[in-house]
């Protein structure tokens, strides 16, 4: 393969013994699918991953709301033009107990294994990290392996994912002679502005959401193309008069042997127990087909589905009994470089929870200790009026300690205060003060959040 010097526009670092780290340009989608190909393996068959290709021929289009080729970094081997690592950063606006803040998500992160151990990936995120500041996004969020993402200021602060299972068996059959209750059909155009609603409703229940105007809504209805392992199908329920009464959203195949559901709301006084047989036989419908147009695996037949809306949602508690299996949630790394500033953004959201607890008007100071730094607030009559770093001394007495990054298991609702101190010998308060100021402002409270891919 000839080399390709990088030119001056896409150029970022030389990285040494022949490698550079530059932008991709649209040129770049085939060599990035190869290297994707080289590293990405399903785990079944081994076989590189045919649906994260459709991902980054996607990504690589152009024509992603949010996203261009030149939001990749490579790095290039300059001896043999081959490309040999990438990382990528997706922008989006996520909200916080209502506040609105821009995040950064890092993705698609891979290096070649004769490359590996050299710092490729440090290098790139100290890159990625500076963009996304650049943009004024106070968070990073990614998903990833367990511990990897922590050598770069990332900590595990936020339930990813979370699922409840079932079989077919389980969902009553249509009664003979009856006609379905509920219909399900493809969302249109028409139907963004209904989403969107079913959307604010959905978030509302979750602390941290991802927020999607008008435009990515139609990205998502109509700009992702199979086999994209981002590419949903989504759907709208209505009656047979046609009302529209709810809408969820599932893959465009199988999930290993079954069919998922990885949005599902109903509109306001709209009952689940009503609606839901229906929605399920739809899916069982939907994954018999699915399993057919498979058939050159053989005996794939399409066993079960899954929700997969979180560690908590109205349809868990609705349909208890269907499914039985429980998957629990994962975690989401979160990265906040400006802690102080991403808390005066929040300030709203903290005095408002402070004014609804016993704490209500409270005076005073919290220095909370992250041992080699820490946090100094400084309330007035509820109203936060100082925050910033500060150094903790051995001689000044502090209010509180969160080992690392913990204190972000607190802040993003992950953990309880008094989980915390549980299982972090080295985290403490000290004295009913602080305690109740920690547990008013920081409340445990789940997080389910579909981000822009």
């Amino acid at each position: 393969m000839v080399p390709t010097m990088p030119t001056a526009t896409t150029f970022l670092r030389d990285l040494g013994d022949g490698l550079v780290m530059r932008r991709a340009v649209a040129a770049d989608a085939d060599a990035l699918l190869a290297l994707h190909a080289a590293t990405f393996r399903e785990e079944e068959t081994g076989e590189p991953t045919v649906r994260l290709a459709g991902w980054t021929r996607d990504l690589m289009s152009g024509d992603h709301p949010t996203f261009r080729p030149g939001d990749f970094t490579l790095v290039e081997d300059t001896k043999s033009g081959e490309l040999v690592s990438s990382l990528n950063l997706i922008s989006q606006k996520w909200s916080y107990a209502g506040i609105e803040f821009g995040v950064g998500r890092p993705e698609l992160v891979c290096t070649l294994a004769a490359y590996r151990n050299r710092g490729l990936v440090r290098a790139q995120f100290a890159v990625i990290h500076e963009w996304s500041a650049q943009r004024g996004e106070q968070v990073q969020a990614i998903t990833g392996i367990p511990f990897y993402y922590r050598q770069f200021g990332y900590e595990m602060a936020m339930n990813l994912g979370g699922a409840r299972a079932g079989v077919w068996s389980q969902v009553p059959p249509l009664a003979a002679g009856q006609s379905e209750p509920y219909q399900v059909r493809p969302a249109g155009e028409d139907d963004l502005g209904f989403f969107m609603a079913l959307a604010v409703q959905a978030d509302a229940r979750s602390l941290v959401a991802c927020v999607r105007d008008e435009v990515l809504w139609r990205y998502e209805l109509a700009g992702k193309h199979p086999p994209s392992m981002e590419r949903f199908e989504l759907r709208v329920i209505f009656t047979p008069a046609g009302e529209r009464v709810g809408g969820f959203i599932h893959p465009g195949g199988l999930w290993r042997l079954g069919m998922g559901i990885t949005f599902w709301e109903l509109a306001p006084g709209v009952s689940w127990l009503a609606v839901a047989p229906s929605v399920l036989r739809y899916l069982q419908r939907v994954g018999d087909e699915y399993a057919a147009a498979a058939e050159a695996e053989a005996g794939k037949q399409c066993t079960g589905f899954g929700l997969a809306l979180g560690a908590e949602h109205p349809a868990y508690q609705a349909l208890r009994d269907w499914i039985p299996a429980y998957h629990k949630p994962y975690a989401w790394y979160l990265r906040v470089a400006d802690l102080p500033g991403f808390l005066w953004r929040l300030a709203p959201v903290l005095e408002r929870r402070l004014a609804e607890s016993p704490a209500a008007g409270h005076s005073g100071e919290l220095k909370i200790s992250f041992y080699r730094d820490g946090l100094h607030l400084v309330l007035e009559n509820g109203r936060l009026t100082q925050c910033g770093r500060y150094r903790p001394l051995p001689d000044v007495k502090d209010s509180a300690g969160f080992p690392g990054l913990t204190f972000l298991q607190l802040l993003f609702g992950y953990r309880s205060l008094d989980e915390l101190r549980y299982a972090f010998a080295d985290c403490w308060v000290d004295g009913d003060t602080p305690r109740v100021l920690l547990e008013a402002m920081f409340p445990k409270q789940p997080s389910h959040v579909w981000p822009v891919s």
